[in-house]
């Protein structure tokens, strides 16, 4: 009776079940999985968040398939006005940004090529649209970098596109200049769009003159720069996300009209929060000092926790709100993280939710409030 895209599971897994048992229990579980920002304890302005958003225009009805020009200049200069408003076209969020660029690019059975490790979230976005996901690796060597030759190796005549997560997420890795040069010279051999997701693009830990930190003023090849106030501002529940599309203008003018058809099917952002977005994104430097010292914090303190004579050890991380641990292999990652929410009630990921190939790494957000995080990491060590 129902769709074989959403033959998914619904069952939850043995660290969900139990995770729930603990809950229901009433144990008090040291959640080092937070990704939320409005439930890590930061200090919104939520007086001038509601006065945002009770602009008096958002009564009124006026459909704009790419969004009003208010919203859209006003993500024109978080760009420092380097993006022209006709560039950039609003969606409720970025995973509904994906959706529309699976429906741009492919057709049933198509092939979008997307990093490993990454976000378990493309296959399920991709397979809404009858999309394939096959993945390419990132190898870690001191630091995270593409494997180009695997890369171009799983181009097929049915590629569409690849994937960047610039920082990605979990690892933090930002994208270097230099891999950049390669991929677009890949791309356009091959005649593939790039979709970049940015979303933690303003969370990187110290500069880098190597680092790519955007993609919107790539010239060269077709490409679409993902980001939203989820994170840019930390307001995931005020739904506003947006494409900015690059390259040259006999293929960036068609992709942009049919991006505006595909919006104009489903006019999904709110008039409210389009008005509100220049306030909102004025706030964004506020809370991003608030998160960066956060998470900067956890880092420098699991960085402390685990020398170099450990038998743990910690990844290289560039930005972003997560830290990966490599765990001594006296247990598989499936025990590690059910023996510590078992034993010691602390919420971790395994690296197998992000597709890691190997084992033992745990997944720690940084963006949990430092005591519990502090707490946390100190009963994990005590595990080795």
């Amino acid at each position: 009776m129902f769709s074989s895209r959403l033959d998914w599971g619904t069952s939850p897994n043995k660290l969900g079940r139990l995770l729930n048992e603990k809950r229901s229990a009433g144990a008090e579980v040291l959640d080092l999985t937070e990704s939320n920002p409005t439930a890590a304890g930061l200090s919104y302005g939520f007086e001038r968040v509601l006065a945002a958003l009770a602009d008096p225009r958002s009564m009124r009805y006026e459909p704009a398939p790419a969004g009003i020009l208010a919203a859209r200049t006003a993500i024109s200069r978080y760009y420092s006005d380097r993006v022209p408003m006709d560039r950039i076209l609003l969606t409720a969020s970025t995973s509904e940004a994906y959706g529309f660029l699976f429906k741009l690019l492919a057709d049933p059975g198509d092939e979008i090529l997307a990093p490993r490790p990454s976000y378990p979230l493309f296959d399920f976005l991709a397979a809404l649209d009858s999309v394939r996901v096959v993945q390419y690796p990132l190898v870690y060597e001191g630091g995270w970098f593409i494997d180009f030759e695997a890369l171009a190796a799983r181009i097929t005549s049915r590629t569409r596109a690849v994937v960047i997560v610039n920082p990605n997420n979990p690892t933090g890795s930002f994208l270097k200049k230099a891999e950049l040069s390669q991929l677009i010279a890949l791309c356009r051999r091959h005649g593939l769009a790039i979709l970049s997701d940015e979303v933690f693009s303003d969370y990187g830990f110290k500069e880098d003159p190597a680092r790519v930190r955007s993609l919107v003023e790539v010239e060269d090849v077709v490409a679409f720069s993902l980001s939203g106030l989820s994170k840019v501002s930390g307001l995931p529940q005020l739904k506003l996300g947006w494409i900015v599309v690059s390259g040259p203008e006999s293929l960036r003018r068609p992709a942009f009209d049919r991006l505006e058809l595909i919006a104009d099917t489903y006019l999904s952002v709110g008039a409210q929060v389009q008005w509100a977005a220049g306030a909102l994104l004025g706030l964004r430097e506020e809370i991003q000092s608030e998160i960066l010292t956060r998470v900067r914090r956890n880092l420098e303190f699991l960085r402390g926790k685990i020398g170099a004579d450990s038998a743990w050890r910690v990844l290289d991380v560039e930005g972003g709100w997560y830290a990966i641990v490599q765990a001594p292999r006296i247990h598989t990652e499936e025990n590690w993280v059910l023996t510590l929410l078992d034993q010691d009630n602390v919420l971790v990921q395994p690296g197998f939710f992000y597709d890691f190939e190997k084992e033992a790494f745990l997944v720690l957000s940084l963006l949990t409030p430092a005591e519990v995080f502090e707490e946390g990491l100190q009963r994990i060590l005590r595990r080795a």
